[in-house]
C-alpha cells in the first residue's frame, strides 16, 4: 500500500478527529501507515479494535500499524505488547504531526512503541480546521474534549481527561470552512457537550454557542447536537428549541438508565423525574421534537424491577432511536467491583429492551406516515430527516436536501415519494 489508511471506531467526534490525524499524518510524510483510532467505551468495542488491528496487518504486511484513541490511551501497555503494533499513541499525540515524524523504528520493544503521555496533564483543546469528514454529507465540528463528571461504569475521562473547550471563535472558523466547501448540515460534537464553555472566560454555554453560531454563519441550513445531558441545559438551548427553525428538532439523550437506585449507583447527576421534565419541557417548546437516547442494561446489582424501569422510562418519553448497551465492566471503575450480574442475563436483559426499542422506533415510524418531510440524502442512498428519522431514498443525490411525501415504513426506516430535490 502507499499513503495513509484511517480505521476509526466509537463516537462522532473520533469520526472528526481521524480526519485531524490523516492531515496531520500528510503533514509529517507518512507513507504506507495504518492509523486505527480506537474506542473504549465498552469490552465489545476494545476487542474489535485488535481485531481490527491483527487484519490490518494481515493485509498490510510492509505498512507501519499505529494505534490510537481512547483504548490506546486507556491501555497503552496492552496494545504495545501487540506484535503487530509498531507504536502506540495517545489521544493527544494522535492529533499533532511531530509524533508522525517521530516515529520508533519496526521491531523495537514494546515499551519503545509507546507515545502517549498522562491525559490528565492536558488543560486546552487547540482548534483543528478540518475541511471534509470523509464519507460524511454531514459536517462535525468538535466543541469540547474530556468529562469532570466520573459516573461509574466509564472510562473515557481517563481516555480523554478532564473537560476542555474549543474557543468560540475558533468554532465560528470552522463552520464558515465547512459551509463554504458544500456542507449543509453541522454537529457539534463533544465527549460532555452540554458542559462547554465553564472553563473559558465568561463561561459561555452550549446554547449560547449554537445561538452564536447560527447568527454568524447564516449559510448553515441545519444545526445538531451530537449528544447532552438534559441536566446541563442552559436557557439559551431552550431559547432555540423554540424559535429556531434551522435547530434540527432531534436531541440525543445521555439517559442511561430509568431507575433511580441504579442512577445513584452510575454517579448520574439526574433522576428518573428530572429526564421525564426535561423532555416535557422540551416537546412543549418544540413539539416535533423527537429524542433518541443511550442505556445500559444489566448494570451491577439491577434487579428485574429496576431493569423495567428503565423500558417504561422509554415508553413514557417516547424514545424514537433506543441505542440499547450490555453493561461491559471497565477495569478500572468502581462499577466493576460492585456485584456483578451473571453475563447470559446481562444479554437477556439488552434483548429485552432491544425489543422495547424497536417497538418505540416501528411507533415513531408509523406516525410520521402521510406527512412531508425535507431530508439530506447521506452517500449511502438513505437520507435523514430534520428529527433524524431514516428514510430510503432511491435516485436522490449525494448532499441534496429534498422535499418528501412519507409513503410507509418497513419497521427500520421510512419510504417517500420524492417531490422536489435542491443539490448542495
Amino acid at each position: 500500500m502507499s499513503g495513509v489508511d484511517v480505521i476509526t471506531f466509537g463516537c462522532r467526534l473520533n469520526t472528526y478527529e481521524s480526519e485531524v490525524m490523516k492531515a496531520e499524518a500528510a503533514k509529517a510524510g507518512l507513507d504506507n501507515a495504518v492509523l486505527i483510532n480506537t474506542c473504549a467505551v465498552t469490552g465489545e468495542a476494545v476487542r474489535q479494535a485488535r481485531q481490527a488491528i491483527r487484519r490490518a496487518r494481515r493485509d498490510n504486511p510492509k505498512a507501519r500499524i499505529i494505534v490510537t484513541g481512547c483504548a490506546a490511551q486507556t491501555d497503552a501497555a496492552g496494545f504495545a505488547a501487540m506484535p503487530e503494533v509498531d507504536a502506540v499513541l495517545g489521544n493527544e499525540e494522535k492529533l499533532k504531526a511531530e509524533h508522525y515524524r517521530a516515529l520508533p523504528d519496526f521491531g523495537v520493544a514494546a515499551e519503545e512503541k509507546l507515545r502517549v503521555n498522562d491525559i490528565m496533564s492536558v488543560t486546552e483543546t487547540a482548534p483543528q480546521l478540518v475541511g471534509h469528514i470523509d464519507g460524511h454529507v454531514r459536517a462535525f465540528i468538535q466543541v469540547q474534549n474530556g468529562c469532570d463528571h466520573r459516573c461509574t461504569f466509564c472510562i473515557i475521562p481517563f481516555g480523554r481527561g478532564n473537560s476542555r473547550s474549543v474557543p468560540m471563535g475558533a468554532i465560528v472558523d470552522q463552520a464558515r470552512k465547512l459551509v463554504a466547501n458544500g456542507y449543509r448540515e453541522v454537529v457539534l460534537t463533544g465527549v460532555d457537550a452540554t458542559s462547554y464553555g465553564a472553563d473559558l472566560p465568561g463561561s459561555p454555554t452550549l446554547g449560547l454557542l449554537a445561538r452564536t453560531l447560527l447568527k454568524q454563519v447564516p449559510e448553515i441550513a441545519r444545526l445538531r447536537l451530537s449528544s447532552i445531558d438534559g441536566i446541563e441545559a442552559d436557557r439559551h438551548l431552550f431559547d432555540l428549541i423554540a424559535d429556531e427553525p434551522r435547530f434540527m428538532p432531534h436531541l440525543h439523550l445521555s439517559l442511561q438508565h430509568g431507575d433511580d437506585m441504579i442512577l445513584k449507583r452510575m454517579k448520574r447527576r439526574h433522576s428518573r423525574a428530572d429526564a421525564i421534565a426535561f423532555a416535557e419541557q422540551v416537546r412543549r417548546l418544540r413539539p416535533a421534537m423527537s429524542f433518541g437516547a443511550d442505556m445500559i442494561a444489566g448494570f451491577p446489582t439491577e434487579t428485574e424491577d429496576m431493569a423495567a424501569n428503565s423500558a417504561s422510562l422509554a415508553e413514557e418519553i417516547g424514545i424514537a432511536q433506543l441505542h440499547v448497551f450490555p453493561y461491559s465492566p471497565r477495569p478500572g471503575t468502581p462499577a466493576a467491583r460492585m456485584p456483578q450480574l451473571d453475563r447470559r442475563l446481562v444479554k437477556e436483559r439488552a434483548a429485552s429492551l432491544r425489543a422495547t426499542a424497536e417497538r418505540l422506533q416501528a411507533r415513531h415510524l408509523a406516525s410520521m406516515v402521510g406527512t412531508r418531510q425535507t431530508i439530506l440524502v447521506e452517500m449511502t442512498g438513505m437520507a435523514h430527516t430534520e428529527n433524524f428519522t431514516l428514510v430510503a431514498a432511491p435516485g436522490l443525490a449525494p448532499r441534496s436536501l429534498a422535499t418528501v411525501t412519507i409513503t410507509g415504513h418497513n419497521g427500520r426506516h421510512l419510504d417517500m415519494q420524492p417531490a422536489a430535490a435542491s443539490a448542495a
